[in-house]
């Protein structure tokens, strides 16, 4: 028999005890035992630094993607659109030629599909990554509270003294944030000295 925190649980299942005790506070749940020579591969409990890290460069890559083909999308759409319009080109659009003004569409056109990638590429990450999204979530919110007690005050910044990536947007593995703490250590320091 093995004891779990003075619960007694046998090969067979829970002891007679447990379970007329269970039977009297439903609010109480048995902790999952898993067994040492079982064949099933059970997730971990969290998720460590490096492999947040690791799924964090993996979304920023996947939303860069997926803005990069929705930008050449909606350029191509825009195009398209202009394309079968006639215009006509000795006449200017708002004071502008017209061949000007259809480069500008495009152009925003591709703009405005470049900034709509990441509401494609969040979900496919989280279909990705469906078993850990949720750790990744609450590491998430961990590193951004950590972001919050570390980052400098960018009221003292100058041209020569600048702010070490306030969001920290850039950092991606544990050797970035190191780096990125000796950065916001020598940017208070050069902030008092030439106050």
């Amino acid at each position: 028999m093995l004891k779990y925190r003075g619960i007694g649980i046998n090969s067979v299942g829970v002891s007679r005890g447990l379970s007329a005790w269970r039977l009297k506070t439903p609010s109480y749940t048995v902790p999952r035992l898993s067994r040492f020579n079982s064949t099933s591969t059970q997730p971990s409990a969290s998720l460590n630094w490096v492999e947040y890290f690791n799924l964090k460069k993996q979304n920023n890559r996947i939303n860069l993607a997926s803005s990069v083909i929705t930008g050449a999308l909606g350029g191509l759409l825009t195009l398209n659109y202009l394309g079968n319009i006639e215009i006509d080109v000795e006449k200017p659009i708002m004071g502008f030629d017209p061949f000007i003004v259809m480069g500008g569409a495009v152009v925003v056109g591709s703009g405005i599909g470049y900034l709509l990638g990441p509401f494609l590429g969040t979900p496919f990450f989280g279909l990705l990554n469906r078993a850990s999204l949720n750790q990744y979530k609450i590491k998430d919110q961990l590193f951004l509270q950590r972001i919050k007690l570390k980052r400098v005050d960018p009221s003292s910044q100058s041209f020569s003294n600048p702010v070490p990536d306030y969001y920290g947007e850039r950092i991606y593995s544990l050797n970035n944030y190191k780096q990125w703490l000796r950065d916001c250590n020598a940017f208070r320091r050069k902030s008092k000295e030439f106050l």
